[in-house]
């Protein structure tokens, strides 16, 4: 099944949802293998270390250092990979609300990850696009 690639289809119809969970950021220096337990929700491999996004609860029960408290909004439409402009769009969107988009792609859907503060503002700016 492939994804929506149209602009104007996937921001008119994306139907953001907020994701309650608080997660953080986390850099670690382990393999992918060993954070399993933690159950991330998103890995990247840099140079300097793993970054793992896990849940708030998580981190703090194990101690680890992050910065910065989030809110998931999955836009809910499944949007291409291949789809141009979305991902632009969204953060142009925020930033005229002054809010920063931490965004990730996954195969169905993207997920924007804004701080727990402003999360219901986030929501309501990215709503706009369906009115």
């Amino acid at each position: 099944m492939n994804g929506e690639t149209n602009l104007d289809t996937l921001l008119t119809s994306m139907q953001p949802e907020l994701v309650e969970t608080e997660y953080v950021f986390c850099c670690i220096e382990t393999t992918l293998l060993n954070v399993l337990r933690l159950e991330p929700i998103a890995t990247f491999k840099e140079h300097e270390g793993l970054t793992v996004v896990i849940s708030k609860q998580t981190a703090d029960a194990e101690g680890m250092q992050y910065d910065g408290v989030f809110n998931q909004i999955t836009l809910t439409v499944h949007s291409s990979l291949n789809a141009v402009g979305l991902t632009a769009a969204v953060a142009t969107k925020l930033a005229e609300k002054g809010l920063s988009a931490n965004v990730i792609a996954a195969f169905y859907h993207d997920h924007i990850f804004v701080q727990t503060d402003v999360a219901d503002k986030a929501l309501a700016a990215l709503n706009e696009f369906t009115q």
